[in-house]
């Protein structure tokens, strides 16, 4: 069962508010890491189209481990002829011939589980692997290297803070096991400062954050995809904590917009928040999920609120993406969930 294309919708959309900024790829080629993941699948997608809407002649080389088992997941897109997979492993892969000005490092999985079971595996991969996808990038002729980091980087977010600008100097504790994905991302944006300053490699760094639409997974620790998952199963929502918690999402064509943005415009070593600033607690998102996909849904709260316990918040400040590059989010929480809740349900029925 293979999902199905992005909606066609989708990838307009993204081909109108990038347009302009695509000259720069005609005839020229672009490699990406993480090329199977979320991000990666948005970007691919949107990279084809594009590609064949403005006859750019343009190509891509997406490093994989699995290419045969992409190849069964997204056939539509190893088919191209403006792809080349590339079978290798993120921290030693065997550099491609050729010149690619642009190089998207996206390949960092932000699992959960591995994070709990493999913490020491998931650092030095993280490290290893920004490492050979910069020294490949300083040695065929790269001009611009976009890191797809997180909002993780600034530790937890104080109370009372409701938005963290990139000017906030918070971080994770470096003593917590628990933070080794996000001292992974903040190990990889010194490393690109590192390379920038030594090769004249113009760094982007994209903080990202929390995002919803077709490739999320509905089983992992996302918790909008398990909520959208629980209704489409005609199982109730659950919520593992009381619900206070606020997040916010930015839905998978505004999240192609402004990476594809940052890669071409955005400043080199000035970091951007890449998300949502409408944040909603998770109580919220379930009685919004329920809303949009089976108002009869039954929502199940896994423990009482204490006043004693402080809520947490993960929300970022978009202004600087705005300001620098005039990016704002245009698909509201509601159409996000529809949109992803239909493309799942058609992908089922293939």
């Amino acid at each position: 069962m293979a999902p199905k294309p992005l909606p066609i919708a989708d990838l307009e959309h993204v081909l109108q508010h990038t347009a302009p900024l695509w000259e720069q790829m005609r005839g020229r080629q672009i490699f990406i890491t993480g090329g199977t993941g979320f991000f990666g699948c948005w970007l691919l997608e949107t990279f084809c189209y594009i590609n064949r809407r403005l006859a750019l002649g343009a190509r891509v080389t997406v490093l994989s481990r699995s290419p045969a088992a992409f190849t069964a997941k997204a056939p539509h897109l190893v088919s191209d002829a403006s792809v080349v997979m590339l079978k290798g492993d993120v921290r030693d892969f065997s550099f491609p011939d050729g010149l690619f000005p642009f190089v998207i490092h996206a390949a960092t999985e932000a699992s959960a589980r591995q994070a709990t079971e493999a913490p020491l595996d998931m650092l030095t991969t993280m490290l290893a692997g920004t490492q050979r996808t910069l020294e490949f990038a300083a040695g065929h002729g790269a001009t611009r290297f976009l890191l797809t980091s997180s909002g993780a980087v600034y530790g937890r977010q104080p109370q009372g803070l409701e938005r963290i600008p990139e000017s906030y100097a918070g971080a994770p504790d470096p003593l917590d096991p628990s933070s080794v994905y996000s001292e992974g991302k903040r190990a990889s944006e010194l490393m690109c400062t590192l390379y920038s300053k030594t090769t004249g490699l113009e760094c982007i760094i994209a903080r990202c954050w929390a995002f919803c639409g077709p490739h999320l997974p509905l089983d992992a620790h996302f918790a909008i995809g398990n909520f959208i998952g629980d209704v489409l199963s005609g199982r109730p929502i659950q919520i593992k904590g009381d619900g206070t918690s606020r997040r916010s999402y930015l839905y998978g064509s505004d999240l192609a917009i402004w990476l594809w943005t940052m890669l071409f415009r955005a400043p080199s070593l000035v970091p951007i928040n890449v998300g949502s600033a409408n944040d909603v607690s998770i109580l919220e998102l379930a009685q919004t999920v329920a809303a949009v996909l089976n108002p009869s849904s039954t929502i199940h709260v896994g423990s009482q609120f204490s006043s004693a316990t402080s809520f947490t918040r993960y929300v970022p400040s978009v202004e600087r993406a705005g300001e620098l590059l005039g990016l704002a989010e245009t698909v509201s929480l509601a159409e996000s969930i529809r949109r992803t809740a239909a493309w799942h349900q058609n992908a089922s029925e293939e």
